[in-house]
């Protein structure tokens, strides 16, 4: 039996904006089913440790995102890239606008 992932893998344009994907499972592999819109970026970045500072105050952490929070420890940091999301949202935009 042959595998609708591997027979057709693309599934968008390069020429157009995605507007579908292959479904993950929790492992991260594809399954047999299309999502019928553009997936989300998900990926971690690992943010620098700032360096040392001569005074005993300390900046307080702000974790928005609760996968970010749960993978982050003492010695690093994680923040899931949004960046990525919200460009793609201002190219969709710019894009329209035309």
């Amino acid at each position: 039996m042959s595998d609708p992932f591997f027979d057709q893998p693309i599934l968008n344009s390069p020429y157009a904006a995605p507007v579908r994907h292959w479904k993950l499972n929790e492992e991260g592999q594809p399954t047999r089913e299309i999502n019928e819109l553009r997936r989300p970026a998900s990926f971690i970045t690992p943010i620098p440790r700032p360096q040392k500072s001569r005074g005993k105050t300390r900046q307080l952490n702000f974790m928005v995102d609760a996968t970010a929070e749960a993978i982050s420890t003492d010695r690093q940091e994680y923040e899931l890239t949004t960046i990525i999301n919200e460009l793609r949202s201002a190219v969709t935009n710019w894009r329209n606008d035309e």
